[in-house]
C-alpha cells in the first residue's frame, strides 16, 4: 500500500478503529449486557412416547387442565405451553423406533441401510451461536447407553442420539454423572472475553510498518488508551463496582458425583437433572440436551410400585414393551420421566436472577419421537415447554395445530431458536417460525 493511501481513515478501517467509538461503547455495554440474565435451553427426551389417553393439557394459565401424565407438572401450569399437532415429515417413513429418533431435533431425512447420516439438531445450532460466551459450548447428558446395531434397515444409533454436531456425527453422550460434572467444573481452557486490543495486534503491526514516524505515534497513544480502558473496567469488575446479573453460583455447591453409572435409574436421572440446573446456575453452558432413555429402550424400573401389586416393581417388562399398552403401570412410568421434567423446573424456578427466576430465563422442552408406542404413532408428536425464555415467550397456554397446514416441528425450532436471536431464514423443511410462540 503507497504511503499516500494509508490516510487516517483508511489507518482507522484497517485496525477497525472506524469502530473505535463503537468498541470502546461495547466494553462499558459489556458491563450493561451483563445485567440481563442469558436465555438458556434444555432440551429433555423420553423415548417411546406417552399414554395416548392421557397426554393433553386445556385452558389457560391458572385454571389450565393436564391430563394424568402431565400432573407433575401442575405446579407450573402459568409457566407451560402446550403444543399439540407438530410433526416430522421425514419421520413418517421408516416408522421405526430409529427412522423416528434421529431427526427428532433436526426434521433432516435418515440414511437408511446402517448408514448414518441425519442433520444437525437445532440445539447445536444454539450452541454453535452462544458457545463461545461459556466454558462448555454445549452439554449432551444420557441415562441409557447408546445401541449400535441395526434394526429393520436403520442404525440404532438414531435411536440413541438426539444431538447431532453435524449430519454424520451425533454429539458426544455422557452418561457418566461424574464425568459430566468433571467436564463442568475440572479446571481447562476457560473461554473469556478476549481483548479488544489483544484481538488486532497483528492487524496493528502491519498497519504501524507502513505508516510514518507521526501516525506510529498516534496509533500508539490510540492504542493505550484502549488499553487503559480495558484495564479501567477490568479492575472495576475485580472491585465489585460494576453491577449487574452473575451467575447464581460461581462453583458448584454439591460434592462430584460418584464414579461410574448408577445402578438406580431414579438416581441416574435425577443426578443428571441437577447437573443441568447446576450447569446453568454457574452459566457454565447455557445448552443442555438430556436423553432420560432411548427409544426402543431396555430400561426397567423396579423402584417404581406397580399399580395393581404395590409390594413389586414395575421391572417385569422393558420400557419399549411397556409402551405397546396403555396401562397403569404405563402411566405411572409416564409420569415419572415428568417428574424428572418437574424436578429440574421446580430447581431453576428457585433460583432468582434479577426480577426473573432461572426457569423464567430458561426454555425448557420435553418431547418424544412418538405419541404412541404401541402405534409408533409420530402424526403429532408429544411436545411440552416450560419457563418464559427470558420474557420473551407466552406461557399459560395451549396452541394446537392439528389439521393445520404448514404444522412442521422444525417451525417450533425456529421460534425457540428466534429466542436465541438465531435466525437461520429455514430449519430442516420449515420457512418460517410459529407465530404464535
Amino acid at each position: 500500500m503507497p504511503r499516500a493511501a494509508v490516510s487516517r481513515r483508511t489507518a482507522l478501517r484497517g485496525l477497525g478503529v472506524s469502530m473505535a467509538l463503537p468498541w470502546m461503547e461495547s466494553l462499558a455495554a459489556r458491563a450493561e449486557a451483563a445485567a440481563t440474565p442469558p436465555v438458556r435451553l434444555a432440551v429433555l427426551f423420553s423415548g417411546n412416547g406417552f399414554h395416548s389417553r392421557q397426554w393433553w393439557a386445556e385452558g389457560s394459565g391458572a385454571a389450565m387442565t393436564l391430563g394424568k401424565v402431565l400432573e407433575p407438572l401442575a405446579p407450573f401450569r402459568e409457566k407451560l405451553l402446550f403444543v399439540r399437532g407438530l410433526y416430522h415429515e421425514q419421520a413418517r417413513k421408516g416408522n421405526i423406533h430409529s427412522s423416528q429418533t434421529g431427526n427428532i431435533l433436526s426434521g433432516a431425512p435418515l440414511a437408511s441401510g446402517g448408514d448414518i447420516r441425519s442433520g444437525t439438531s437445532f440445539d447445536q445450532v444454539v450452541a454453535e451461536a452462544h458457545g463461545r460466551a461459556t466454558k462448555v459450548p454445549s452439554l449432551v447428558l444420557g441415562c441409557e447407553k447408546a445401541n449400535p446395531s441395526v434394526h429393520k434397515n436403520y442404525s440404532m444409533l438414531y435411536s440413541s442420539h438426539i444431538s447431532w454436531t453435524s449430519p454424520t456425527t451425533p454429539t458426544p453422550l455422557e452418561l457418566f454423572p461424574a464425568l459430566a460434572f468433571d467436564r463442568l467444573f475440572t479446571e481447562g481452557s476457560q473461554r473469556g472475553d478476549e481483548s479488544v486490543l489483544d484481538a488486532v495486534l497483528e492487524d496493528a503491526g502491519d498497519l504501524r510498518r507502513r505508516i510514518g514516524t507521526t501516525d506510529q505515534r498516534k496509533l500508539d497513544e490510540y492504542l493505550d488508551s484502549v488499553r487503559d480502558v480495558e484495564s479501567r473496567i477490568a479492575g472495576a469488575g475485580k472491585r465489585g463496582e460494576l453491577q449487574g446479573w452473575k451467575p447464581a453460583l460461581a462453583a458448584p455447591d454439591r460434592p462430584r458425583p460418584a464414579d461410574g453409572i448408577p445402578q438406580d435409574i431414579a438416581e441416574h436421572m435425577r443426578l443428571m437433572c441437577d447437573i443441568l440446573v447446576l450447569a446453568f446456575q454457574t452459566d457454565t453452558t447455557r445448552v443442555v440436551t438430556l436423553k432420560l432413555n432411548n427409544d426402543h429402550s431396555a430400561l426397567r424400573f423396579p423402584n417404581l410400585p406397580r399399580v395393581d401389586n404395590p409390594a413389586q416393581g414395575i421391572d417385569y417388562m422393558i420400557h419399549h414393551l411397556l409402551s405397546h399398552s396403555d396401562g397403569d403401570d404405563w402411566l405411572r412410568v409416564n409420569q415419572f420421566f415428568l417428574e424428572q421434567m418437574a424436578h429440574v423446573a421446580r430447581r431453576l424456578d428457585a433460583i432468582q436472577e434479577g426480577e426473573r427466576t432461572l426457569l423464567d430465563n430458561s426454555m425448557v422442552m420435553l418431547c418424544s419421537s412418538m405419541m404412541a408406542g404401541a402405534k409408533h404413532d409420530n402424526d403429532q408428536l408429544p411436545v411440552v415447554l416450560l419457563g418464559r425464555a427470558g420474557g420473551r415467550l407466552e406461557s399459560g397456554r395451549v396452541l394446537d395445530y392439528t389439521g393445520k397446514p404448514e404444522r412442521q416441528m422444525c417451525r417450533l425450532f425456529l421460534s425457540m431458536m428466534d429466542k436465541f436471536d438465531v435466525r437461520p431464514g429455514t430449519f430442516g423443511d420449515a420457512r418460517e417460525p410459529l407465530a404464535e410462540v
